[in-house]
């Protein structure tokens, strides 16, 4: 597949500067136009595959999407360089809390509700919605430069998927594994709705303890329970106490007096009461929480619900009818002091449940829905992972996932909203008969009425979600999407839905396909600020995706996510980082273009030289025994998911190996009249250069595409070059042994000059005092080149010698390097410098010191304030140390 070069010529020189925002737009948009992301289908091959995590319709690009689609469009632009059967899946959530909150939201601005247009004009209007805004975040992962393949872009509300899961929904039915029954469901007054267990976000709260007298019925004295939420107690039903708490002993025969209600209820002995917390006597609610409720259902208790769907007392809450929950608690505590029930109040720290969507405090209550029995799915899922045929990554997530499963609960799948998949069930209104089927029955299947009328309720979201791996595959139908790419390859996902929505999916998959929906799990962590705290608009610390792209162009953004991507480790996010990766991309752009002024009209055939490499000098030899084990360590860490250890390796041998020594040291040979030794610098100039775009591509495709586009003779996109491998014959220890010695003999004088601030224009004379005659020969062979990268006019290279008090010393390895100094510098003048320079790190230190001694700011400054000045006093020291150590030596020149 040829790749075009828009409004360019074939001796288009790349410009001085890399103008990002314009060669990005230019890629993607001739990418997509050729179908570079298209997957492949083709018999013989390996495949590769990812289903995208669907992100919610309603949502806009923020970091963490930024980072998780990063690192799946590596590995798909990896695997598809690797000539691999590839696919990634791009698709989006109909999130149907979410979503339904968006538009309702817009007809309030309308002065209307949902009930105003009724159901069927709402979902008209939801799918209006979603065709005007649901595309702002896929445009968005375009900018990013996800290489999706986009024409099966997916949508879980779409026409497959909702058939997918209808049949889902039917089967577990009739398999016994979907019921519908009364249960105690986390209820959210604000949406309207129950929510599953993990959809609850317990948050840290200070909140009130309050002990009440509940009085003995026959008067002769009382028991002290405790509770958070006074008002529920219009809902007792018993009072409960351990089966061996003597203290008790007698009381099931008096029962309690409830206050306020003229109840009287009993006392009922269950082994759940802890007898060492509190008094040892349980307030119990059936109707309103979730431990009270199996206590209920273990002694056949009356469940009183005394709030309804809003939050508001309902009748069963007598006079106090028709106050918001909230506002009834208020009254319940005056009215207990009042009459003289309430023991005391305590500050009291707890979790309290919200709406993971609207923050709502959400309210346990009972209610009629629908349930997966989870248990034998759940079981399947921890057997696979346990045999190894899901493999999780980091492996500290195994526990975590291991004690979930374990303690797993029959999962609530029914949502009181109307936008989502309906139940596919049908109660007849002539005999009561519920039909179950994935198409709407036209007739009741016990009696034969027509008068069926469909669940009002719709399914949880995560539950189309579970099937996300071979719906978008085209299940139930065995296509051969589902035959190539069935199971996907990895999932990568965010640790905080690996119960959500990966443990379900393992379920799911398992039992519909008799196979895991994927072989590895990758799960990175959340992106936090540079001082580990939690992104917030509220705290102003937010990075802005799209905006950072703007500012710093889309390959240095990437860089840095894959950067910091450490499996295990929390990602700290540092603006000044992705600057430093943006000069990276430059120093690769000016390379590039120094390459490309030597290499433009050649023959491409040049590379030849590099097969043959025993023959090359030297520094040949060691950048492509160098690249070879790149190239190694980075097929390595890709295939180990060690996304870190990948922009690692690539940076170090691009900057430091490619740029900072080979090119420095082939100059000699480009600008010299030796024409072979020309052709040989340009041929493995180029043959590395290429292999480092290709190295870079997954991680930063635009750069590498532009620069690649201008190399000599015929192109195909960079994306669909074959991704290097290993070349035994460039492997070669020996010459990266000679090179790692000059190089350090070399950076060891340099160092001398730098420290000693030698002006970068004067001629310095060195000596070596080596006693090993291999390593002299060495470096006795190489010496020219040491005195051109050093500036230096002569270099000594001994045996065995003293070194004068007026030179520079350093020890390397064991060569004693050192550089007279006298005439070089101007000794007093830099004494002055440095005292001068002393005075104010003094200074500025006493400043810090002061504050770090203050009681007032240390207890009252932020930790991150405080923490800042400890780490200014730190570097402060290390530069007065410095400081000491180069007065030191310049005293001795004087």
């Amino acid at each position: 597949m040829q790749s075009e070069k828009p409004n360019r010529t074939d001796h288009y020189d790349l410009p001085k500067a890399y103008e990002f925002s314009e060669v990005e737009k230019r890629w993607y948009a001739c990418w997509e136009e050729q179908k570079t992301f298209a997957a492949t289908m083709q018999d013989g091959r390996e495949s590769f595959s990812i289903v995208i995590p669907p992100p919610n319709v309603t949502g806009v690009l923020h970091i963490g999407h930024a980072l998780n689609n990063t690192l799946q469009d590596i590995l798909v632009r990896y695997h598809r360089m690797k000539g691999d059967n590839t696919l990634w899946v791009p698709g989006t959530d109909h999130a149907g809390i979410a979503t339904q909150n968006v538009v309702e939201r817009q007809l309030a601005t309308e002065q209307q509700t949902r009930h105003d247009l009724g159901r069927e004009k709402f979902i008209e209007r939801v799918w209006q919605w979603r065709e005007e805004k649901g595309g702002t975040i896929i445009n968005q992962l375009k900018r990013i430069g996800a290489s999706c393949d986009w024409d099966r872009e997916r949508f879980t509300m779409d026409e497959g998927l909702s058939v997918a899961v209808r049949e889902v929904f039917v089967r577990l039915y009739h398999e016994g594994l979907v019921y519908k029954g009364d249960y105690i469901v986390n209820w959210c007054p604000r949406c309207h709705t129950a929510l599953a267990d993990d959809e609850v976000e317990h948050d840290p709260t200070r909140g009130k303890l309050y002990h009440i007298r509940y009085p003995y019925a026959d008067g002769s004295g009382y028991v002290v329970v405790a509770t958070t939420r006074p008002e529920t107690m219009l809902g007792d039903t018993a009072v409960a106490v351990h089966p061996d708490d003597e203290r008790y002993s007698g009381l099931q025969d008096i029962g309690i007096a409830l206050p306020l209600t003229g109840r009287t209820i009993p006392v009922v002995l269950d082994h759940h009461v802890q007898r060492e917390f509190g008094t040892g006597a349980l307030k119990v609610t059936p109707a309103h929480d979730r431990d009270d409720y199996e206590i209920g259902l273990r002694h056949d208790l009356e469940r009183i619900k005394v709030m309804d769907d809003h939050g508001i007392m309902n009748e069963a809450a007598g006079e106090y009818a028709g106050l918001d929950r909230f506002a009834c608690r208020k009254k319940i505590v005056s009215d207990l002091e009042e009459q003289g029930f309430l023991e005391k109040i305590e500050e009291y720290d707890h979790a309290v449940g919200k709406c993971y969507r609207c923050a709502t405090v959400v309210e346990p209550t009972t209610s009629k829905q629908w349930f997966v029995s989870v248990r034998p799915l759940a079981d399947k899922a921890v057997e696979a992972v346990r045999a190894g045929r899901i493999k999780i990554y980091p492996s500290n997530w195994y526990n975590t996932f291991y004690a979930w499963m374990d303690n797993i609960r029959d999962w609530c799948i029914s949502r009181q909203i109307w936008w989502g998949h309906r139940i596919p069930a049908w109660t007849c209104g002539s005999c009561g008969q519920l039909v179950v089927a994935v198409e709407a029955p036209p007739v009741c299947d016990q009696c034969g009425s027509i008068d069926l009328v469909q669940e009002n309720d719709v399914l949880d979201t995560w539950f189309s979600s579970a099937l996300w791996p071979f719906s978008t595959l085209g299940w139930p139908q065995q296509t051969r999407e589902l035959e190539i790419f069935y199971p996907t390859s990895v999932l990568i996902t965010s640790f905080d839905i690996l119960f959500f929505w990966v443990a379900r999916m393992m379920m799911m998959g398992l039992h519909f396909m008799d196979e895991v929906p994927f072989r590895d799990v990758y799960l990175h962590a959340l992106v936090r600020d540079k001082h580990g705290k939690k992104m917030s608009k509220s705290t102003g610390n937010v990075i802005d995706p799209l905006d950072t792209i703007e500012q710093y162009g889309t390959d240095a953004f990437r860089f840095t996510l894959t950067a910091f991507a450490a499996q295990g480790r929390e990602i700290r996010m540092d603006e000044d980082r992705i600057e430093g990766y943006r000069h990276f991309i430059n120093k690769l752009w000016n390379a590039a273009r120094f390459a490309q002024m030597h290499i433009k009209e050649c023959d491409p055939a040049i590379t030849a030289v590099a097969e043959s490499p025993a023959d090359l000098p030297l520094p040949h030899r060691w950048i492509l025994s160098r690249t070879n084990e790149t190239v190694r360590e980075v097929r390595r860490a890709l295939d180990e998911y060690r996304f870190n250890d990948v922009a690692s390796h690539i940076y170090q041998f691009i900057w430091h190996e490619y740029c900072d020594w080979y090119l420095e040291w082939i100059k000699a040979d480009l600008y010299g009249d030796d024409a072979a030794a020309r052709d040989s610098a340009r041929g493995v100039m180029l043959q590395v250069l290429e292999v480092i775009l290709k190295l870079l591509h997954p991680v930063a495709p635009f750069v590498t595409e532009e620069i690649w586009s201008v190399m000599p003779g015929e192109r195909t996109s960079i994306m669909i070059e074959s991704f290097p491998e290993e070349n035994p014959a460039w492997r070669d220890q020996a010459a990266e042994a000679s090179m790692e010695l000059l190089m350090g003999v070399i950076s060891t004088i340099r160092t001398i000059r730098s420290e000693a601030d030698v002006h970068p224009t004067r001629l310095i004379e060195a000596t070596l005092l080596c006693g090993d005659p291999d390593k002299r020969d060495l470096i006795g062979r190489f010496s020219g080149a040491i005195r051109a990268m050093v500036r230096a006019e002569q270099l000594h290279i001994l045996d065995s010698g003293t070194v004068p008090d007026d030179a520079g010393h350093a020890l390397f390895q064991d060569i004693e390097v050192f550089v007279p100094l006298k005439g070089l510098i101007d000794a007093a003048g830099e004494i002055a410098k440095l005292a001068k320079e002393r005075g104010k790190l003094e200074k500025e230190m006493q400043r810090i010191e002061g504050k770090l001694r203050n009681e007032k700011f240390l207890s009252k400054a932020p930790a991150d304030v405080v923490d800042k000045e400890k780490q200014k006093r730190e570097e402060l020291q290390v530069r007065l140390d410095k400081n000491a150590e180069s007065t030191a030596r310049i005293q001795k020149l004087l």
